[in-house]
């Protein structure tokens, strides 16, 4: 999935930036900024849950009236309003609802460096319990000798272990990974 230097290319990460940026200073201003991450994430999650929305926000098929029309009802029964109402309701007026999800992590970014979090993502093959995840939050938080927000991420083809980025580091503890090497080293071997 997309990170904060998004994989769909610079362009997209550029616009998601500076929406985020945007935002994050009239939060900022209003002194709401916890209140509109609060509701960003509200409004991610119903993004993340529902394919319908997806398509809505991703197709270049529907028009800016019907995009504005079908996220300002859903804003609506959702209680989203406020700032980042009028944002995402902004978005859908000027095209951009494709960049949202982008523009909420860059968001989620600004935050938790304005308030000296590390953001880490962890990558697993299944979903962990919560012992394990305050497990890997608590080591994570004694390497990066601060608080620690996880971004937790399923993939199933990992088998099993764990695959860790936080900032420039990566550790890739997978099975999937221990496989390959073992795979290039017999071949090697040959």
């Amino acid at each position: 999935m997309a990170q904060s230097g998004s994989q769909d290319g610079p362009l997209l990460s550029g616009v998601a930036t500076r929406y985020a940026s945007a935002l994050f200073e009239l939060a900022q201003e209003a002194k709401s900024v916890d209140a509109v991450a609060g509701d960003l994430d509200r409004f991610d999650k119903l993004i993340k849950e529902s394919a319908d929305l997806q398509r809505l926000i991703r197709s270049p098929a529907f028009t800016t009236e019907q995009q504005e029309a079908a996220v300002g009802a859903l804003l609506d029964k959702a209680g989203i309003s406020g700032l980042a109402g009028n944002f995402i309701r902004l978005a859908a007026a000027k095209r951009r609802l494709f960049a949202l999800p982008d523009m909420i992590r860059a968001f989620r970014d600004l935050v938790a460096d304005s308030k000296g979090v590390v953001r880490a993502q962890v990558v697993l093959a299944e979903a962990p319990s919560d012992t394990v995840l305050n497990e890997i939050k608590a080591a994570l938080r004694d390497v990066a000798k601060s608080d620690v927000s996880l971004d937790v991420k399923i993939d199933p083809s990992l088998i099993g272990g764990l695959i860790v980025k936080m900032g420039s580091r990566m550790v890739d503890a997978s099975v999937r990974n221990k496989l390959n090497s073992i795979r290039l080293a017999m071949k090697e071997v040959r």
